[in-house]
């Protein structure tokens, strides 16, 4: 009768001991990263001169660079870890993300990319204030771009907590904070020395070796059943217990009316909530036409298009190949199914299973320091372009002066991210990155459609999104299911304070950042500058006078 279970036991042992017998082997492939990318920043740090150079890597990188670049800053560890272990776990839904995360790029090229290159310089808040009141929407741009980002590191660093505590066999609470705390450095390092040239160049290297990571484990997987993908889709569904209603929809979302309700939610945030991520609307102004910005988004679509049909074989793969106990003894939410299939394909009692899980568990964490230099660059010029040079100094700061907010912002920042990102270790990560999907999707992007495409938007219009937006999402999460009130899941367990059924808020903040929007520009009695507009939308369009 117990047979299963002692075998799940049994493979779990075995993969902590291939883990630990093989730690020199894992901490210097680590190692051999994290000195390849500071030698890249070193590099790129010395060619950084002026705030062009320093916020949008001079706008020197081609639309392929900066395609592949994107990759690397979109790709992370919920892509990789994440997809990964949600497949595995609830199949059909689990691919769901994957879907979701790739129609995204369809709204983000059709609507913003290219107005967004040509209407601005280093920030969101350079479109608002366009054509608005400086300060006050410089500062509220600033505002929401900073809380979105620090909610995405705490997620990133929640990551690389769980992936480094896994294969390194640290359990103590002492531990983790100092896993976190290298993070933190790290990506200090990489912002104030590389600025976004830096940052671009670590972000290309992850890219390629996540997807060469993703290629492999496709490979093998494939191989293991013959090239015969029924074949692997049945031995995933006979393994996971669950059978056909594996392959089906309604595993995770469609068994009640609030769970239907929440995929509803979640998918609303996930593909608007792209387009108003901070970080990945810098990316834009970082090529030098309005052409390479749509080539460098039309290349992000075919690389992240190929890396989330690879999602399939890591899911199933990993669902075929691994017991359900198995990859939540070793993290409920399943983040680590993708480095114990990289185990189990190479064999749990071999060298090639070692060496697997190690390449792999590397390319992991090259995938959180990428995405967490990124986001920190996104708040850190923010803060230093818009609320330091645009409303503190009243646009009177130097480059110079711009550049050492900026560095001294990125040092702030890092180490508010290691405090709460100690806090945050052991908290539910999915719902971090559901609140800053949300927040974007909610306060950034309303505010970004209303700005390029509405002649009568005003600067209440705009204040009221973004802190409309910001306030409904953050205020539902605080009161919802990923919060308290489930015991599996919630982050706080054992209090139950909820009163929002949904996990995801983006089916109520979002249309609420729109309608404020809309209510707030009815309600002004500013004029809208239109000879402003004009210029913004010739601009938007067709590139003339962009920087």
């Amino acid at each position: 009768m117990n047979t299963p279970a002692l075998a799940d036991t049994h493979a779990t042992v075995l993969a902590a001991n291939e883990a630990s017998e093989h730690r020199p082997l894992i901490i210097t492939l680590f190692a051999v990263f994290v000195v390849a990318t500071l030698v890249i920043t070193v590099w790129a740090g010395r060619q950084t001169k002026s705030a062009a150079d320093f916020y949008a890597g001079g706008r020197q990188f081609t639309g392929f660079q900066n395609g592949l670049a994107v990759s690397g800053d979109y790709m992370s560890a919920a892509s990789f870890l994440g997809i990964a272990g949600a497949i595995a776990l609830f199949g059909y839904d689990g691919f769901l993300y994957s879907i979701g995360f790739l129609v995204a790029w369809l709204v983000a090229l059709l609507l913003v990319a290219e107005p967004l290159r040509n209407s601005g310089r280093y920030t969101m808040g350079d479109v608002l204030a366009f054509r608005m009141r400086q300060r006050p929407v410089r500062t509220a741009a600033g505002t929401s771009t900073i809380v979105v980002s620090i909610f995405y590191l705490l997620a990133q660093m929640a990551g690389a907590g769980v992936l480094v505590s896994l294969l390194l066999g640290i359990t103590s609470d002492g531990g983790k904070v100092a896993i976190v705390a290298l993070v933190g450095v790290l990506m200090i390092v990489y912002v104030t020395i590389g600025g976004m040239k830096g940052t671009t160049w670590v972000q290309m290297v992850k890219a390629v070796l996540l997807i060469a990571g993703a290629l492999l484990l496709t490979f093998l997987v494939l191989l293991k059943f013959d090239f015969n993908i029924s074949d692997l889709l049945g031995a995933a569904a006979e393994k996971s217990g669950k059978g056909t209603p594996f392959l089906e929809p309604g595993l995770k979302y469609g068994a009640t009316a609030t769970s239907k309700l929440d995929f509803i939610s979640l998918g609303i945030a996930l593909v608007l909530g792209t387009a108003g991520l901070p970080h990945i609307l810098i990316r834009f102004y970082t090529v030098p036409t309005a052409k390479a910005a749509r080539k460098s988004v039309n290349w992000a679509i075919g690389i992240i298009g190929a890396f989330y049909l690879m999602t399939i074989a890591l899911g199933f793969g990993a669902a075929a190949l691994i017991s359900p106990k198995e990859i939540t003894d070793s993290n409920p939410a399943g983040n680590t199914a993708a480095p114990l299939l990289a185990l189990h394909l190479g064999g749990l009692d071999s060298n090639w299973g070692a060496i697997l899980l190690a390449t792999i568990s590397a390319v992991a964490f090259a995938t959180i320091l990428a995405v967490v230099a990124g986001l920190t660059l996104a708040s850190s010029s923010s803060f230093a372009h818009d609320i330091y040079a645009n409303v503190i100094k009243r646009g009177k700061a130097s480059e110079k002066e711009e550049v050492r907010a900026a560095r001294w912002a990125t040092v702030f920042i890092g180490i508010v991210s290691i405090a709460l990102g100690a806090l945050a270790r052991d908290l539910n990560v999915a719902g971090l990155v559901a609140l800053a999907f949300a927040v974007a999707a909610s306060a950034n992007l309303p505010t970004i459609l209303y700005s390029l495409f509405w002649k009568r938007f005003t600067t209440q219009g705009a204040l009221w999104s973004i802190y409309g937006g910001l306030t409904t999402a953050v205020v539902l999460v605080l009161f919802s299911p990923v919060v308290s009130g489930n015991e599996k899941t919630s982050m706080f367990k054992g209090v139950d304070f909820h009163w929002f059924p949904l996990e995801n808020p983006g089916l109520i903040s979002i249309p609420v950042g729109f309608l404020l929007g809309w209510l707030g520009t009815l309600l002004s009695k500013e004029e809208p500058d239109k000879e402003k507009y004009a210029q913004l939308e010739v601009r938007s369009l067709t590139g003339t006078g962009a920087h």
